[in-house]
């Protein structure tokens, strides 16, 4: 028996250690980019719609993976992004941003897996709430690592920023499935 559940499952686990791989390997690197760069360009509306894009690029098609939405959970789940899109762009620095963005993908991988893992016949208990415990760690291992680097410091902002990304999506995907669930039994007593 192999410890995957599925191929898919698999292919969760590993999109999510390469995104903690590169998160990890870049600890460190955002104030020399955006220096190199120029705080100008980081800041500039143009940037702001390229990191937007990138959000709908990666984020999106792991927050709906293989699904079929209804219209109702079509108009919640760009509610739900709009939400995270309007965060993101009241956060004041890029590299607040950059948090958002990186612990939404780790947040939603880690979920993802974890379901796919429990549709398949595997034992997770509370899969939400594990996903949670599991991307709070891992952001919070992304701070504790920074306090060992030299031109580092362990910032309880930072592990703030990590924990909103997380709740956000981890909290969106509960609501989606939990509206899905309605939507399902609503058409089956009809």
């Amino acid at each position: 028996m192999s410890f995957f559940s599925s191929k898919r499952e698999r292919r969760l686990w590993l999109a999510l250690a390469i995104a903690l791989v590169a998160i990890y390997a870049t600890l460190g690197q955002t104030p020399a980019l955006v220096a190199s760069l120029g705080a100008d360009i980081i800041e500039s509306a143009e940037a702001n719609l390229v990191f937007a894009l990138l959000i709908l690029l990666v984020v999106v098609p792991v927050f709906f993976v293989d699904r079929r939405l209804a219209r109702l959970e079509f108009a919640v789940s760009i509610g739900i992004l709009a939400v995270f899109l309007l965060t993101w762009l009241r956060l004041g620095s890029w590299e607040a941003r950059s948090h958002l963005f990186e612990y939404a993908l780790v947040a939603a991988l880690a979920h993802e897996a974890l379901l796919e893992r429990r549709d398949n016949g595997r034992r997770v208990p509370a899969p939400t709430l594990l996903a949670l415990s599991i991307s709070l760690l891992l952001g919070l291992l992304d701070e504790s690592i920074q306090y060992l680097l030299p031109n580092r410091v362990f910032d309880p902002v930072d592990v703030a920023f990590n924990s909103l990304a997380v709740s956000i999506i981890i909290g969106a995907r509960w609501a989606l499935r939990l509206l899905r669930r309605w939507i399902e039994r609503r058409r089956g007593s009809a």
